[in-house]
Formats: structure tokens, C-alpha cells, sequence
């Protein structure tokens, strides 16, 4: 796999192999469907050894999403620490979830799977906490910019809502259609809402 995983380390070690494989098996075949010996075949593991590190199935996927859940995190610190204007700052919230989908496509596939898909046997699991932890961080970001007047006074969950939908779009047609993949949509559809469409 030449995909990157933020912080796992690819074919250094047996646990890093098995989040690998159980994330592709699981975003190619759903979670009921995926079975623990295909997980360690294809990470070239046994199973004493993915319950070691795991426990279980469920253990593996959980600790995937606790990755992800770090990786958002991750993106969400830089993005709120940056300096610059409202929209400076909303453009490299684009960038930074961008790039993070492009480098984890089985990733972004297996979550969306979960979520807009049909039941799989999941255990039970907060995804809206993803969303919320998005909202939240544009809403803080457009926030700091009223306070000192860069952008007018509106309702802050649904400015976060028009440009996560923005994002998400995007995202999902880069996706989905990767022959007409444009990295730089979401920020001309962002400029066009910042400037609105108004004479």
C-alpha cells in the first residue's frame, strides 16, 4: 500500500499493517462482511497477533477510528492556529481536510460507507462527533472574525454549514470522479460565497 496514513508507519510493523489492511477490507467490503482472517492475511499476521495488539474485530475498527479522530484533530490544530484573515483561514481548513482525504482515500471511503450506507453491524459509534468537531472549528474561526469586523454578523452555525458544504462537495466529486479532480473548487466556491453573488 503506497497510501499514506498520517502517523502509521507502512510495513514497519505488524500493528501499523493490520490498521492498514482491516481500513482497505473494510472500506472494499463493509464491516460485517469483513472477517479477521482476512485482516491478518492480507497484513501477513496471524491472529494471535491481532488480538494482541487489538483484541478483536471491533477493537481494530475502533482503534481506526480513534486514529481518524486524532488526524481531524491534528488538522483542526494547525488550521486554528494559523494566522490571517477569515478566509485565509477557511482556505487552509480546505487544504489541510483535502489533502488529508487524498492521502487516506480507503479511510475517507470506509467512514463514508458507514455513515451514508446501508447497515453493516457496526458497534455502536458517535461519527456526528466528526461533524460537530468541523462546525465548531469554522464557527470559532468566522467568530474571531466579527469580533474585530472583517466579516458581517450572521448566524454562525449556518456560515459553518455553507462552507463545510462547500468542502464536502468538493470532496465528494474529487472522489468519486477523479477524472475531473480540481483541487483549487473549493476555494473559488468559497471566494464566490465570501463575495455572494449580488451586483
Amino acid at each position: 500500500m503506497k497510501e499514506k496514513h498520517g502517523n502509521l508507519l507502512h510495513g514497519q510493523g505488524a500493528r501499523d499493517r493490520l490498521l492498514e489492511a482491516a481500513i482497505a477490507l473494510l472500506s472494499e467490503k463493509g464491516y460485517a462482511s469483513t472477517s479477521v482472517r482476512e485482516i491478518v492475511e492480507r497484513a501477513g499476521v496471524t491472529k494471535p497477533v491481532l488480538y494482541y495488539y487489538f483484541q478483536s474485530k471491533e477493537g481494530i475498527f475502533r482503534a481506526i477510528l480513534s486514529w481518524a479522530a486524532d488526524l481531524q484533530e491534528t488538522i483542526l490544530a494547525e488550521v486554528m492556529h494559523t494566522p490571517g484573515t477569515v478566509f485565509d483561514r477557511l482556505v487552509s481548513l480546505y487544504r489541510r481536510v483535502y489533502q488529508g482525504v487524498m492521502e487516506n482515500k480507503n479511510l475517507f471511503k470506509m467512514i463514508q460507507n458507514l455513515v451514508f450506507g446501508p447497515p453493516q453491524g457496526v458497534p455502536e459509534v458517535d461519527f456526528q462527533q466528526y461533524h460537530r468537531r468541523m462546525v465548531d472549528a469554522v464557527k470559532a474561526i468566522y467568530r474571531e472574525g466579527v469580533k474585530i469586523s472583517e466579516v458581517k454578523d450572521a448566524d454562525p452555525e449556518e456560515v459553518a454549514i455553507l462552507v463545510l458544504s462547500l468542502l464536502d462537495f468538493c470532496i465528494h466529486v474529487d472522489h468519486v470522479y477523479p477524472e475531473i479532480a480540481d483541487p483549487g473548487r473549493p476555494e473559488r466556491l468559497l471566494r464566490l460565497a465570501f463575495k455572494g453573488l449580488v451586483g
